[in-house]
């Protein structure tokens, strides 16, 4: 196929090199920023505009990989009559493309995607789309980039874009406090890291909620006292401590 590609950050990048690698021709990169896109069409070895009169109207489909807050106004710069246009939003509804088009839908990437890796993720892929035989065609484009594809309306992606905030966004953050309790403590963090990896293998052969493991599962009261008066120099820790302990103690303990 022949795309047009609206954007020039992670999603736009990432997108951009796996879509080449599938075969397809990347026609053109338009977007605001002259010095990204001018990087992004040099990447893909593409032509590139910044102006948004002069996109290529001979694509096959045009993938919008913007801001969530940008696809509000994209009407006001964007008319491709009948051409098939998708936005790349996890928790936007596609009806935001309805003036854009009369061929419209998602193309949802549910990975976390940064265009500085060099290594490309596996990427599963949420679409939808305005008609059948749209969503048939994105159906197939998809499948040519990812073993990993699913039809999903506006409802079940806004549900999965909220569980992906909660392993991902959540969990991260979970890290990042971790990491700073550890240069409180003057602990090497990295310590923790064959940890982290160990956990995610074992939730890819069984449930999440049948490995936990820790204090809570075991009703260890005296771990759970020691931990917290640890804790009480560091109050925001000791109370997620204790919320999470809570909740770990109420599912393993009815």
């Amino acid at each position: 196929m022949n795309i047009v590609l609206t954007g020039s950050g992670n999603v736009a990048t990432v997108l951009g090199k796996k879509i080449q690698i599938a075969g397809h021709d990347i026609l053109q990169v338009a977007g605001r920023n002259e010095t990204a896109c001018a990087e992004l069409g040099a990447l893909l070895k593409c032509p590139f505009t910044i102006n948004w009169s002069f996109i290529n109207q001979h694509a096959d489909l045009y993938i919008i990989a913007i801001a969530d807050a940008a696809l509000e106004h994209i009407h006001k710069r964007l008319n491709l009559d009948k051409k098939i246009v998708v936005h790349t939003a996890g928790s936007v509804s596609k009806e935001v493309l309805h003036k854009v088009s009369k061929n419209y839908g998602v193309l949802y990437p549910l990975q976390s995607l940064r265009k500085e890796k060099e290594l490309l993720p596996e990427i599963p892929f949420l679409i939808d789309a305005n008609s059948n035989d749209t969503i048939a065609l994105l159906q197939d484009f998809a499948e040519s980039i990812s073993g990993n594809v699913q039809v999903a309306d506006d409802e079940t992606r806004k549900k999965i874009h909220l569980a992906a905030v909660l392993v991902n966004n959540f969990t991260n953050h979970l890290y990042a406090l971790a990491e700073r309790y550890c240069e409180d403590e003057h602990l090497d963090f990295k310590m923790l890291l064959p940890l982290i990896e160990e956990t995610a293998e074992r939730i890819k052969l069984a449930s999440p909620k049948d490995i936990q493991t820790g204090p809570a599962v075991r009703s260890d009261d005296s771990t759970i006292k020691a931990h917290l008066q640890l804790l009480n120099h560091h109050p925001h820790l000791k109370k997620l401590y204790e919320q999470f302990t809570e909740n770990i103690y109420k599912m393993y303990h009815k």
